[in-house]
């Protein structure tokens, strides 16, 4: 049983799969940060000087020991970016990957030019079934 275990788990798609997780989520940690500390700051500026991780309703306010009860869109408006931004960078790596996969099937070369022999017998055969 160990045995089939391993050779499970070191089949080649399964450790690429492995791979992309890992970098998957490296990467999305790369772009939630990118959106929350270098994109949202300037937009929230142009908005006026809106933080939209502060953005909320208060639902319910606190009251003896409670916390208020709040509804967070701004964090959800953040999220969304996030979202956006990852789903665009996955488009243009298929993209790519798509292009160079094209290249590499170029059309198969044409069929090779009949010999002189192939020729000739050619034209011998049309000239009997002309007559």
């Amino acid at each position: 049983m160990l045995t089939e275990f391993k050779d499970f788990a070191m089949r080649g798609n399964v450790v690429d799969m492995a791979v992309g997780i890992v970098i998957g989520g490296a990467f999305g940690k790369i772009v939630s940060s990118f959106v929350g500390d270098v994109l949202m700051p300037p937009i929230g500026i142009l908005l006026g000087g809106v933080d939209f991780s502060d953005l909320s309703i208060t639902l319910k306010s606190a009251a003896e020991g409670a916390d208020a009860v709040t509804l967070g869109y701004g964090a959800f408006i953040q999220t969304v970016v996030d979202f956006l931004i990852i789903a665009f960078a996955i488009f243009l790596v298929i993209k790519a990957m798509n292009t160079v996969v094209k290249k590499k099937e170029a059309p198969p070369p044409p069929p090779p030019a009949p010999s002189k022999e192939e020729q000739l017998l050619t034209e011998i055969r049309d000239a009997l079934r002309a007559r």
